[in-house]
């Protein structure tokens, strides 16, 4: 019997143009599609240059531009990925708290002026409520497509919008670990009052009991706060971008580092990644871009041997993607390549796709 997947399958040429609209141009539906990406336009808590909210969207547009083939996954194209159409709703609220979060930091920054500090006392609670009504949609959101059967990953959005996510994959796996490639540690308690902060996102993910394991990598840009609770704290161990250089610098190869990385996660892992991890000449335009980084292809190398290893990735996300203002499709464009190729590895540790390799 062909099921309606393999009739959508039969009909599609991924050779072709590919249409705008739908995710890499490909034909699948919630039905069809083995992989399910939220898309989350949410920017509240940025603490510098925004526009990660439009993420989701520039990432869709420049999709059509990647061609499908895999030279080391067989037909990676039919596993099937369908986006969820951008919420509106979410893009009204983001965009009304966004000004109220906004003038609030810039008070915070002006050294909290008295005269203006009963205006702003009620702000920080406001702004938690509203980052956890977005925390609960993303939740049953998840929770919805896990319970499908489906896979799932999420496109930010600043790096606060996959902790509902989170929370629904501790209700279906026991203990885990995360992976995070990332500038910035984002271990801070409640940065600027606000307790769903971006630079909180770390500090929130170890509050879940099934968080096991928090690997941090790339990151270069953090306070000694937190360098002393990634010390202090056995669940954490961080690879610094400088310390990853230096030993490079002196003959250390980077497969070997990959092998130290991979060593010290657990058996399933979620990724997070934070688009700022990267050299910031492929995203420019990221909220809070730091010299240093990665080339993409390292850290898809890093993926493909944590893949190779037996790891199991149990779900992933791609966050503070930003357009540029002038509309350039740059970091959208490095931002899409970066989630074709995630959902491919991802299928593969979930054997929905396979090596050609032998």
């Amino acid at each position: 019997m062909i099921t309606k997947k393999q009739e959508v399958i039969d009909h599609f040429n991924p050779n072709g143009v590919a249409s705008h609209g739908s995710i890499f141009g490909l034909p699948y539906d919630e039905e069809t599609a083995s992989l399910i990406i939220i898309p989350v336009p949410w920017e509240v808590t940025v603490s510098y240059a925004h526009g990660t909210a439009k993420g989701p969207a520039s990432v869709l547009a420049a999709s059509s531009q990647v061609d499908l083939f895999q030279d080391d996954i067989v037909d990676a194209w039919t596993m099937g990925i369908y986006m969820l159409p951008i919420p509106s709703d979410l893009e009204i609220s983001n965009t009304n708290h966004r000004i109220i979060a906004g003038n609030y930091i810039e008070w915070l920054e002006t050294g909290e002026l008295r005269e203006e500090k009963e205006k702003y006392l009620a702000v920080p609670d406001l702004i938690n409520k509203a980052c956890l009504k977005m925390n609960e949609w993303v939740y049953r959101q998840a929770k919805n497509y896990l319970n499908q059967g489906k896979l799932v990953a999420l496109l930010g959005g600043d790096h606060s919008t996959p902790l509902g996510y989170i929370r629904a994959l501790s209700e279906k796996y026991s203990s885990f670990g995360v992976l995070q490639i990332d500038a910035h540690a984002d271990l801070r308690n409640a940065y600027e009052g606000f307790e769903f902060s971006h630079a909180s996102i770390a500090h929130n993910f170890l509050k879940i009991p099934q968080v096991e394991k928090l690997v941090q990598v790339g990151i270069r840009d953090y306070c000694e706060e937190e360098a002393e609770r990634a010390e202090e704290d056995y669940r954490i161990k961080t690879f610094y971008d400088k310390a990853i250089k230096e030993a490079m610098y002196e003959g250390a190869t980077w497969r070997s580092i990959c092998d130290r990385i991979i060593s010290s996660l657990p058996r399933e892992i979620y990724i997070t990644i934070d688009i700022d991890g990267l050299d910031p000449k492929l995203c420019p335009n990221t909220g809070t871009p730091v010299p240093g980084g990665f080339e993409l292809d390292q850290i898809m190398y890093l993926m493909k041997l944590l893949v190779k290893s037996g790891k199991k990735i149990i779900g992933f996300d791609i966050v503070e993607v930003a357009p540029g203002k002038n509309g350039s499709e740059w970091d959208g464009n490095v931002g899409a390549r970066l989630l074709y190729r995630m959902s491919n590895l991802f299928g593969v540790s979930q054997n929905k796709l396979w090596w050609t390799e032998h």
